[in-house]
């Protein structure tokens, strides 16, 4: 019999029972380790004992809703999550990837589904860190340092910035391509793994929230600039360190 305690471990956050039984039953099956909470002081208490891998969160539970405890995590955390939102409510999505989520799932969804996102966005993390330069662990551009080894960003006054898992990515592909018009397709089928549907604006979310971190105005953009029906560029020299 698998050890257990070797797979990938997933904490399931949901008020809804029954959903928190069926994928732990499912995700079980396909060999990854789950623990469930049910409310956001459970889920706390699951973080501050437990080595998690990746969070599933609903975002409508009684008390603290998903928003304020991805908000949490985030504070202190790179750790993937994934939110589960009411319908297709694109302003629910939209808030949990301003706060730091790695993806979403609307209700009701297919537990098949939901295990392939979980896969793409493990998968990505693996990639990341393999991506990682062993000789040139930080990159300059405009007035701001990437360490890739801790994750952050570092002004060049000082200030230091942490990025989730999502920034960093995005930020990431600017790096590995500047000087490129990279399409909003083709960051969402890099970034997410699947493509791009006609109303998502998920990746405009992401680029204006990396904005905001590096600073740069969102009405004038100086280091991320909007190329008009075409996609997105970074207009700043890069320099690995």
């Amino acid at each position: 019999m698998d050890n257990q305690d070797d797979f990938t471990h997933v904490l399931v956050v949901d008020d809804d029972h029954e959903i928190t039984e069926l994928l732990e039953t499912y995700l079980t099956r396909n060999q990854f380790r789950v623990s469930t909470a049910h409310n956001g002081q459970q889920m706390m208490a699951r973080l501050d004992k437990q080595h998690i891998d990746l969070i599933v969160l609903d975002i409508m539970m009684p008390g603290e809703d998903g928003f304020t405890l991805c908000k949490k995590v985030r504070a202190s955390s790179s750790i993937p999550i994934i939110m589960l939102t009411a319908g297709n409510d694109e302003t629910d999505r939209i808030i949990g990837l301003e706060l730091g989520a790695d993806d979403y799932m609307s209700k009701p969804f297919n537990p098949r589904e939901l295990l392939a996102r979980i896969k793409a966005v493990l998968r990505r993390l693996e990639d990341r860190s393999n991506r990682e330069p062993a000789h040139h662990p930080k990159v300059r551009f405009g007035p701001w340092t990437l360490d890739t080894q801790h994750r952050q960003l570092v002004h060049e006054r000082g200030d230091v910035f942490p990025l989730n898992g999502a920034d960093f990515d995005l930020l990431q592909l600017f790096l590995t391509n500047p000087g490129e018009i990279l399409s909003r397709e083709d960051l969402f089928q890099r970034l997410k793994g699947r493509e791009l549907s006609p109303y998502d604006r998920s990746i405009d979310v992401q680029i204006s929230r990396l904005r905001f971190k590096l600073d740069d105005n969102g009405k004038s953009p100086q280091l991320i600039k909007t190329v008009r029906g075409q996609g997105y560029l970074l207009t700043c020299d890069v320099e690995h360190l």
